[in-house]
């Protein structure tokens, strides 16, 4: 099967099956209410700056696809409603234009929709890794790129009947690529990062990593309904199996956040309130895909109302924890429930960090 082909599968299963994963860990993050929050929400300030670029609001439209002429539509669709609500947009990865160039307008078109905002191109680890750093610049080229994401998707590969799992030499890789111009964000692909990956990255020159953790789009999922599709009960039950293998998208954003890196939240951000929850733990920006997805099939109007339905959401939570911009939502108290605290005490983290004492720091 070609990669093109495969993108129309994810596409389809994706609109058509249930494909998160089964835990929302997003709800043991609990964001203390300000009964006395002294602002006027009418002066609450949404945006921030990314990659040398002004935002309304710190979202992202994540990667979903590209690299099939059925797809481009649904990209221009992303790019329009993105520019229009200045966020960002992040594409799906463009191995299929590299393989066949008459598919670069199916994402080369996200810019001539949506020229002022910041655009992330994309690219596996492996592929990066056979084609070397030099292939960073033709995709940033294609797309007039702000930053290229490398993704890491090694539990996708070992479910997907053409996966590639060869994941040697690949640290190597990113670090070569981190060595010239262009941005690259490290991006897993709904697995999450720890700790002591993001410090190897860090260490590598990475600055920003897109955790991407449990709790949101399962891959792993999606390649179970292909597998079932294809007769392949073998990698159907494995999928079934690691649907919800990895770290949880706040774990993780912890987790980077504490090596040192510029953190992106994606996973199961599933509402701006999910997005403040991001920004409060850490993050810099919070992005989601699946939400948009449906949307975008219908016409960008559609695409705009599920962004602003985001930053609604956004907004109300920064009114009722007294945030007047993006920034302070980083330094308001938290409290942390669940399997989350369990995950976070085991691995060593002082949850006191999150506590009233945040506030009494200030």
């Amino acid at each position: 099967m070609t990669t093109s082909s495969r993108k129309l599968d994810h596409i389809r299963i994706c609109l058509e099956r249930e494909v998160d994963a089964k835990i929302r860990p997003f709800e043991d993050i609990v964001l203390l209410h300000k009964a006395l929050p002294e602002i006027n929400e009418s002066d609450i300030d949404t945006s921030c700056r990314f990659l040398d670029k002004r935002l309304h609001a710190p979202l992202m439209i994540s990667a979903m696809t590209g690299g099939h002429p059925a797809t481009k539509e649904i990209n221009v669709r992303l790019a329009e409603a993105a520019s229009q609500m200045g966020i960002a947009l992040g594409i799906g990865s463009q191995r299929a234009a590299l393989e066949d160039r008459s598919l670069e307008d199916t994402f080369s078109a996200v810019r001539d929709a949506a020229p002022e905002i910041p655009i992330i191109g994309n690219i596996g680890a492996v592929q990066l890794k056979r084609s070397g750093p030099e292939i960073i610049d033709r995709l940033a080229e294609m797309i007039d790129a702000d930053a290229i994401a490398v993704h890491l998707n090694f539990l996708q590969e070992s479910i997907q009947p053409e996966g590639d799992k060869d994941a040697s030499s690949v640290l190597g890789a990113i670090k070569d690529a981190a060595q010239g111009q262009m941005p690259i964000i490290v991006k897993e692909t709904g697995t999450g990062i720890t700790m002591e990956v993001a410090r190897d990255l860090v260490n590598a020159g990475v600055r920003t990593i897109d955790v991407s953790g449990v709790g949101g789009l399962s891959w792993a999922g999606v390649e179970t309904f292909r597998a079932a599709e294809a007769e392949d009960s073998d990698l159907e039950q494995m999928g079934q199996l690691f649907r919800c293998w990895g770290i949880p998208t706040p774990v993780s954003i912890v987790e980077c956040k504490s090596a040192g890196a510029c953190v992106i939240s994606s996973g199961g951000v599933r509402s701006g309130l999910d997005a403040a929850r991001s920004l409060a733990l850490g993050a810099r920006l919070a992005g989601a895909s699946l939400p948009f997805l449906k949307p975008a099939t219908e016409d960008k109007d559609a695409v705009v109302r599920a962004v602003k339905s985001y930053i609604r959401a956004l907004r109300i939570t920064m009114f009722l924890t007294g945030c007047k911009d993006v920034s302070e939502l980083a330094s308001i108290p938290l409290v942390v429930l669940g399997r989350t605290r369990e995950w976070l005490e085991a691995r060593g983290f002082n949850l006191n960090a999150f506590s009233v004492y945040r506030e009494l720091a200030k």
